[in-house]
């Protein structure tokens, strides 16, 4: 069977691009397609397998401005073809489902989340955003949303990571989505004897709707042990903002084997984003170590109040305080339990994922096979 895997963009690894390896894992031969391609910042990821690029691979600086090439992106991914193929998948949060397939090749999306700028995030994009890039926004954003929607009616099956990302799914495409959770490896996260827990640990990458800054003033107040895991364009104002605080500590980016030090030892997690599914807590949980979270969005799904971490109400520094101090009473009733713990991060193996995702996709398989066969 001829498989072909559509990604948005390779101009860097992260969770997004550790998801095409997985399905490298069911699909160890298949083709990749992709808007732009970096080999020099992705490395020797993805060597086995043969990686087709748009036209706009050719422009000048395009590994680097290819979030500025919205409006050419649909045109891009529908300049593909996948004709040649027995089946297609993409992994999507911006225009890779909107590759086009004949009608006998199953085409299967799996969708972190539908486009956050077009949709309802739009206003916030755009608030943040400097005087030309809102003006080609206003001109632009209705003809791409037609565009996204259309292209959402001729995908075969769509797997959302989250029950959150489904209801935005019907939200905003009125499609039903089967709900595949993305696993941990828990190979790489796993707990230890004896942790330190002498301190609290904030991780991703330093960006705004991250809102690392809540886990730093509420910290900052309470006078808490905090490690600020990662970087990006807010690590010189969350640093101002800690104010050389003794408690507050800034690692930048570390090594994998660093960052799950990390994590098996800190008394919990602080997560303050809302995430369309948030892999963060549960490596911290395959870690052994509970979850203090915003409670919206994707964390809600992994994390349960009162076993494995506890929710704030609002995104705001306040309301981290009292979830920290929530948490701590708890902790000194005994209430987080390490192996109860584990045993939820393991219900989001790559084993159950695998076995899932396979199953959607036989599904597709017999279903398109049965109408060909009536016709």
């Amino acid at each position: 069977m001829k498989v072909a895997i559509v990604h948005d963009w390779l101009v860097a690894y992260g969770g997004a691009e550790s998801f095409v390896e997985l399905l490298l894992k069911i699909y160890p031969d298949a083709d990749i397609f992709t808007l732009v391609y970096d080999k020099r910042k992705i490395g020797n990821h993805f060597q086995n397998n043969t990686i087709f690029t748009s036209p706009l691979q050719k422009l000048p600086f395009a590994t680097k401005l290819y979030t500025k090439l919205l409006k050419f992106m649909p045109k891009a991914f529908e300049s593909f073809n996948l004709s040649p193929y027995d089946l297609v998948i993409c992994s999507s949060s911006s225009c890779a489902k909107g590759v086009i397939t004949p009608p006998d090749v199953p085409h299967i999306a799996y969708v972190h989340t539908p486009m956050r700028y077009a949709w309802d995030l739009f206003f916030d994009y755009r608030k943040r955003s400097g005087r030309l890039t809102r003006f080609f926004m206003d001109k632009w954003m209705t003809e791409i949303r037609e565009w996204d929607y259309i292209s959402s009616q001729r995908i075969d099956k769509i797997i959302a990571n989250s029950k959150y990302i489904s209801r935005r799914i019907k939200k905003f495409w009125n499609l039903d989505a089967e709900v595949i959770y993305s696993p941990v490896n828990l190979k790489r996260f796993t707990p230890i004897k004896n942790p330190s827990l002498d301190y609290y640990v904030a991780f991703s990458r330093l960006v705004p709707y991250k809102r690392i800054d809540i886990a730093v003033d509420a910290c900052k107040a309470l006078g808490k042990n905090l490690v600020v895991i990662g970087s990006g364009s807010e690590e010189k104002s969350l640093k101002n903002r800690a104010a050389n605080a003794k408690n507050i500590t800034f690692t930048g980016r570390i090594s994998d084997e660093k960052l799950c030090s990390y994590l098996q030892n800190c008394k919990a997690l602080i997560f303050c984003a809302e995430e369309d599914f948030g892999l963060v807590p549960l490596e911290a949980q395959a870690c052994g170590r509970p979850v203090i979270a915003y409670g919206k969005g994707g964390a809600c799904e992994t994390v349960e109040d009162g076993k494995t971490g506890v929710f704030f109400s609002e995104q705001t520094a306040s309301s981290a305080q009292e979830a920290i101090e929530r948490f701590e009473a708890l902790d000194k009733k005994g209430v987080f339990k390490t192996e109860k713990i584990v045993q939820h991060a393991a219900s989001f193996s790559e084993e159950r994922f695998i076995r899932e995702f396979k199953a959607a996709v036989e599904s597709v398989q017999k279903t398109l096979k049965q109408q060909t066969v009536h016709k």
